[in-house]
């Protein structure tokens, strides 16, 4: 089995605003760009075979700036099933404001919870089921391989994979959290299942 490397995209615009972004395309702001050069150093040490990324540009603005960092030059596969989650009505809203509105106990079960709807937007159950499957038809074979594989999506897109790769139970999804400048680093067996992780993180202030 090959390596499954996951990464989140650094600061947006917007998480630099405190917006909640979603499937809105919005670039990187000049300090994502920079700390996405420092997290392909991250890596150095691993040979990556494919990369794969969201249809938003700051997943491939990331992957290319981490690209930079470690300098390598692999086929990149751009795919939907990665996009962050469809925040809907909320979405382009200040998250702290938006708290100060909802009451702290419903912000979190809107940001974190399993199944929380979102007017005219996604749950994570509804990101996870056009991730996962993603991530099972097309990533796990290329691993199944012996490939090692990067891939950069958003947030709430790798809360859903590490959810299925680490077995984690719907009540105890609200605790997974990928930071900002991580990269993780997976061995995992033939069902995509985790049998070893590590973190490898650069500090990062981000507003998000």
């Amino acid at each position: 089995m090959g390596k499954l490397i996951v990464a989140r995209h650094h600061e947006s615009e917007w998480n630099k605003l405190g917006k909640w972004t979603g499937k809105t395309d919005v670039d990187l702001t000049e300090y994502g760009l920079e700390m996405s050069v420092k997290m392909g150093g991250l890596i150095k040490d691993q040979t990556i075979d494919q990369a794969f990324v969201s249809e938003q540009v700051r997943t491939l603005e990331t992957l290319l700036c981490m690209e930079n960092g470690i300098c390598i030059d692999v086929p990149i596969t751009r795919s939907a099933a990665l996009n962050e989650r469809d925040y809907g009505d909320y979405t382009g809203k200040n998250k702290w404001e938006m708290e100060e509105i909802l009451g702290t106990e419903e912000f979190e079960k809107l940001r974190r919870g399993w199944n929380y709807p979102v007017p005219h937007g996604e749950t994570l159950k509804m990101v996870y089921e056009r991730t996962v499957p993603f991530f099972l038809n097309t990533i796990l074979p290329l691993l199944r391989q012996g490939k090692n594989i990067l891939l950069v999506a958003h947030g709430n897109s790798i809360r859903a994979l590490t959810k299925y790769i680490e077995q984690i139970l719907d009540e105890d999804v609200s605790k997974i959290n990928m930071l900002f400048g991580a990269v993780v680093i997976y061995d995992l067996d033939q069902d995509g299942h985790m049998i070893k992780k590590e973190v490898r993180e650069i500090k990062s202030q981000v507003n998000a």
